[in-house]
């Protein structure tokens, strides 16, 4: 794990409430949300390092 994320209770309860939905949405599967989750921010992390990744000059 590169970094920690702390979170203040008010922050804990919505991402709760969001969690909650997201299980939701898969039937009450929580394997099946985690698994959507891990891909969704694989797809999120590639578009993320693309942008930071230095731009090569054309010529």
């Amino acid at each position: 794990m590169d970094h920690i994320v702390t979170l203040d209770s008010r922050q804990e309860a919505a991402l709760q409430a969001i969690a909650d939905q997201f299980i939701a949405q898969h039937k009450g599967d929580a394997l099946k949300a985690l698994k959507e989750m891990i891909v969704l921010n694989g797809h999120l992390q590639e578009r993320l390092d693309a942008l930071s990744s230095p731009r090569r000059a054309t010529r």
